[in-house]
């Protein structure tokens, strides 16, 4: 369906701007248009700080969710509280390191859960307007018995409440906007569209 792709886009220049946790670029491009010209040449700024990975975990024996609570600096300037109810989520540590493999190392570490049953759900562009970010989402059949009370690694300043909800009080935590951070929203939502081909298993 989609016209163009990757080879219908110039690069001219990649300056960048900041480097950090967060990186910024200034890009000069053109691109195709849909007459099949090329468009003029312009400037964007785009942000760069990796891809993520976050997983959902699922106890389809007790049919609940892990939820997690934390710290969130982007939350601050809202009118609702930074400690954000979220899920499992994590950041590669390196070009070769594999969503799966992301996906189980955070599941240890903001849980203390393990699994044998990792499900890939779907992969999105966070915020393509300005930023680079991808985002891949998982299932992880757990056995919510054992997930940890608080969890987190003190080296990244990570302070994590673990929670252990029925599914249901979990989308009533959606519907009321306590869920409000996107990739949870739509890995959620992903779930109760999906959630049957789990609960047999």
């Amino acid at each position: 369906m989609q016209k163009y792709n990757q080879s219908d886009v110039k690069v001219i220049q990649k300056q960048p701007l900041r480097e950090g946790f967060l990186n910024v670029f200034k890009l000069t491009l053109q691109h195709r248009l849909f007459d099949g010209n090329w468009s003029a040449v312009f400037e964007r700024e785009v942000m760069d700080r990796g891809h993520a990975v976050v997983v959902l975990p699922y106890d389809p024996q007790r049919d609940a969710l892990v939820v997690l609570e934390q710290f969130r600096v982007g939350a601050l300037n809202t009118d609702q509280s930074p400690w954000l109810l979220e899920f499992v989520a994590g950041m590669f540590d390196s070009d070769d390191e594999s969503p799966e493999q992301v996906a189980h190392r955070e599941l240890a570490e903001e849980s203390g859960l393990t699994t044998d049953s990792l499900h890939y759900a779907l992969t999105y562009l966070s915020t393509p307007g300005g930023c680079t970010e991808q985002i891949s989402v998982y299932i992880a059949l757990v056995d919510s018995s054992n997930a940890l009370r608080h969890a987190g690694l003190e080296t990244e300043n990570e302070d994590i409440r673990v929670h252990v909800l029925p599914f249901s009080d979990v989308v009533q935590l959606l519907e009321q906007g306590k869920i409000n951070n996107a990739a949870s929203v739509i890995g959620l939502q992903w779930l109760q569209l999906h959630k049957r081909q789990f609960e047999d298993v």
